[in-house]
């Protein structure tokens, strides 16, 4: 045995130099954060804390165990690595690009930023890596109790110990204490913890070098044969078949789940990245790492397994076989190495952790319940801080509490139940890169599904017979339902536990994800950001700010980010000189705040505490138009791929329907804009001319004055409903859309168009006469639909009226059953080459010249009410009455009338 003392001198000697290490990381990042500590080699070696105790220790345990199963704990990873192009480029630049800060947030933000996703997450993070925390720490003191066990190790090893929980405890009082120094000093989580990092990348070299060291050392021992060593051993181990199969399959899945979806992995592999220079060189030496560091695990177990007595525990073989040796120097190595292994996976763990409770849970509970401190922003500095502290404590003590609860003597089935916990993320990572139809409701309903039958399947059984789950409900299960047993849910028998675990809670995941996400939609943010995130390479570059419009007063904005980031940065952020002078802050500022607060505490509680000043929030005019546009796009795309497929009949044809359709939408596009403009641009014509009136005459009569002022709000009126009509438009789709028809006078229209026109007349000096009356008669469809056809008639006569002394003179009357409209003018008319054309889209004819260039407009005015009279059932058309003038007829059958 070794004296207690010395291993725990050895251990305090080594905690300070990890202390000294990061200390001096720290210190060295502030004076040049683009030194070697980012360079790709300390990346990859922070990446090889996925390596725990698990795989120190417990490797070798689960070969001397179950043969090659061990292997798939390093082939998972390997293979995610290697084939990094595909999955993991995309997964690290979406991070870099949007400054996630943990793997709550990276979902969160790609599902609208979701606060409720966020706090799940979290939740399944949590309880996923107490197991794992648990694991850590049953290792570590495992380990301490058989190097300083009185009677010998080799005794202790083969004999059951009571656990040492007064132990774990102080262990994990030492995790608390480095985290807490050094990865939550901060409340920007966005800024690289690159002390943490030095001191883990100097881990990893330490438990490389352990592992190599004792596997030479077996390898070289002298009366240690190989030949013979694999010609005894168990089958398992020498023989594939024995092990090859539906564990073994799973095991492999969730390897290569476990590297992405851990929350300590996504902290080193995506927030701490910062190039991609460190992923590609990370894709080749981290499954060299790996390779090394399983390269003597079989020989290691096997040589366990011949030399040590039977019973012995197979995950100390490492420990063991060097103190038969008497061996103290290597044994001491190997116990530092699992030390190592441990203490890194606790401190990563615990810092990733406590960043999402604090973002995710306590954050958005303090806005919610106005918990926040209100006296500045120190207070608010502490109050986060401390709330992160806590978490890590909290986090490691749930480790110490599923320690002393849980039943599993092995460490590698402890690391399996994390595996499958975490591995309930992938779906939504999966699907949030490259499904763009994901839906945060279908995210949420499938993170539930996974979590509880993964609970129920696997972390249940795991505290075997207690208060949680009796020996009974194992057998039969709850209240004698067979089909609901825990390991043989619905009636699925014959499979190991895990498989059987695996299988449902992904089933249940999976498919809720996917049929949710089918039946549900996203809400306009959470599509954005879905274009965002499953097309990054091409939108690297752009933000919310594109779709969304938000005003905020500037000094609001300059409050919060004083509470959160402290009144220098603050100060820095609205140094501007625009800024600083506005009262409201525009799209620019307000994203910058955000983006800032958010690196603080995460974005979904950065966009809840904006929300709070925003006092409007509204869809880009522009965007809409951009995002009309993609109509556009899609037939450019299209048409490429019409070009190279063109020798296949098959797709060629799809190909020339999908044009087909996307001309149509074209179409529906073109109708959709030149219909707004030309609708708005009418109304404010007339708003405008009697204007102008009322300003240029301040001596006018009183009478008219309120004639003319009743007409322009009657214009108003008219636009805030075309407008009103707009906003309730489903995109293009419901363009044709109309409302139910109503009962109306025609005339009464007519006269209030001539009202509308009556100041554009008075400016061009043009006499607009009304001669004959139709009398009663009524029409079925919308009045202002036909307001803006007498509108565009009446203008288009004033404007375009040439004669020296210009005349519009209005009629209306029934004719067999038809209510008839002419407007005339005495103008030089329209002539014959012409008289069709200009009732065609962006036609129009020569504008007298009194009027000026400034009445020039679009030509869709005529075609416009062509397609309206349409609607009416009606006709619209040039009269040669072989008079001077132009005189244009709109009739419209009575009966039946609808538009």
């Amino acid at each position: 045995m070794l004296h207690p003392d010395l291993v725990i001198a050895i251990c305090l000697v080594y905690v300070a130099i990890l202390f000294g290490v990061a200390f001096a990381g720290d210190r060295r990042a502030r004076r040049d954060s683009g030194g070697w500590l980012s360079s790709p080699l300390v990346y990859t070696l922070s990446i090889s804390i996925y390596c725990t105790s698990w795989t120190f220790f417990g490797a070798v345990g689960s070969a001397a165990r179950n043969g090659l199963e061990f292997i798939t704990i390093y082939l998972g990873p390997t293979i995610v690595f290697v084939g990094w192009w595909i999955f993991l480029r995309k997964l690290v630049t979406v991070g870099r690009v949007h400054n996630t800060t943990s793997i709550a947030d990276f979902i969160s933000a790609r599902f609208g930023k979701n606060p409720m996703l966020g706090a799940v997450v979290t939740l399944i993070a949590v309880i996923a890596t107490a197991p794992y925390i648990s694991l850590q720490l049953k290792a570590l003191t495992d380990s301490f109790q058989v190097l300083t066990y009185p009677r010998g190790a080799i005794t202790a090893a083969s004999s059951t110990i009571e656990p040492d929980y007064a132990l774990a405890f102080w262990i994990a009082a030492g995790m608390c204490v480095f985290s807490i120094m050094f990865g939550v000093r901060n409340i920007d989580v966005n800024e690289r913890h690159q002390g943490v990092v030095a001191a883990i990348a100097l881990e990893a070299v330490v438990k490389l070098v352990a592992l190599l060291a004792v596997g030479l050392w077996v390898v070289g021992l002298s009366d240690w044969n190989p030949a013979t060593a694999f010609a005894g051993a168990p089958a398992s181990i020498i023989d594939p078949a024995e092990t090859f199969g539906p564990r073994w399959l799973t095991l492999l899945f969730l390897a290569a789940a476990a590297v992405i979806c851990l929350p300590r992995q996504f902290q080193v592999t995506v927030v701490e990245n910062s190039n991609n220079s460190q992923i590609r060189t990370a894709s080749w030496l981290f499954p060299l790492y790996l390779l090394l560091l399983c390269l003597f695990v079989i020989p290691i177990a096997i040589a366990g397994l011949e030399r040590l007595p039977s019973g012995s525990n197979p995950d100390l073989f490492v420990l063991t076989l060097p103190m038969q040796e008497n061996n103290n120097t290597l044994t001491l190595l190997a116990f530092l190495g699992g030390f190592s292994s441990a203490t890194s996976m606790v401190i990563v763990s615990s810092i990733a952790l406590s960043t999402m409770i604090s973002n995710h849970i306590i954050m958005p509970l303090a806005l919610r319940f106005s918990l926040l401190p209100q006296a500045g922003a120190k207070a608010m500095r502490h109050f986060i801080l401390t709330a992160r502290r806590g978490a890590v404590i909290f986090v490691v003590l749930l480790g110490l509490i599923y320690l002393r609860a849980s039943n599993s003597e092995a460490l590698a089935a402890i690391g399996l139940v994390s595996f499958c916990g975490v591995a309930q993320f992938l779906p939504s990572l999966v699907g949030g890169l490259y499904w763009s139809r994901a839906t945060a409701a279908g995210a949420l309903v499938g993170l539930f599904a996974g979590l509880f039958v993964w609970g129920y399947t696997l972390v249940l059984p795991s505290f075997g017979e207690s208060a949680l789950i009796s020996a009974s409900m194992m057998a039969d299960g709850p209240a004698g339902i067979l089909w609901l047993r825990p390991h043989a849910l619905f009636g699925l028998t014959g499979y190991d536990p895990l498989v059987h675990a695996v299988f449902w809670s992904m089933a249940a995941n999976v498919s809720m994800f996917v049929l949710v996400s089918l039946m549900s939609e996203p809400t306009p943010l959470a599509r954005f950001q879905s274009m965002l995130f499953v097309d990054v390479f091409r939108r690297q570059t752009e933000t919310e700010q594109r779709i969304i419009r938000r005003t905020a007063r500037v000094a609001d904005l300059r409050q919060i980010a004083e509470r959160i980031l402290g009144p220098t940065e603050a100060i820095a952020m609205f140094a501007d000189r625009d800024v600083h002078r506005s009262v409201l802050a525009g799209d620019e500022t307000i994203s910058r705040v955000e983006q800032r607060l958010a690196a603080n505490v995460g974005a979904a509680s950065a966009r809840s505490l904006i929300s709070r000043v925003v006092s409007d929030e509204t869809i880009s005019v522009q965007e809409l138009k951009r995002l009309a546009g993609e109509a556009e796009q899609i037939r450019a795309y299209s048409e490429e791929l019409e070009r190279k497929s063109r020798q296949i009949e098959a797709t060629a044809a799809a190909l020339a329907a999908a044009n087909q359709r996307l001309r149509e939408v074209d179409a529906q596009k073109d109708e959709f804009l030149s219909q707004i403009s030309h609708e708005v641009r009418t109304p404010m014509t007339s708003i405008r001319s009697f204007s102008d009136i009322l300003l240029a005459e301040p001596a006018m009569q009183e009478e008219r004055k309120l004639r003319f002022l009743n007409i322009i709000q009657n214009e108003s009126i008219r636009l805030t409903r075309l407008l009103d009509s707009i906003l309730e438009l489903d995109q293009l789709r419901a363009v044709f859309t109309r409302p139910p028809p109503t009962e109306f006078d025609p005339e009464e229209v007519l006269t209030s168009a001539m009202e509308s026109c009556e100041a554009l007349a008075h400016t061009a000096g043009t006499n607009l006469v009304r001669l004959r009356h139709a009398g009663s008669v009524t029409l079925s469809g919308e009045p202002d639909k036909l307001a803006q056809i007498f509108i565009n008639l009446l203008s288009n006569a004033i404007k375009y009226n040439d004669a020296p002394k210009p005349e519009v003179r209005v009629s209306s009357s029934i004719n067999g059953g038809v209510y008839e409209v002419r407007v005339e003018d005495n103008g030089s008319g329209i002539p014959a080459q012409d008289q069709e054309r200009i009732f065609l889209k962006f036609e129009r004819g020569p504008i007298a010249g009194h009027q000026g260039a400034g009445h020039q407009g679009a030509g869709l005015g005529l075609a416009i009410s062509r397609q309206i009279a349409g609607q009416f059932d009606g006709k619209l058309f040039l009269d040669e009455n072989g008079k001077t003038g132009a005189c244009f007829v709109l009739q419209i059958p009575i009966s039946g009338t609808e538009a």
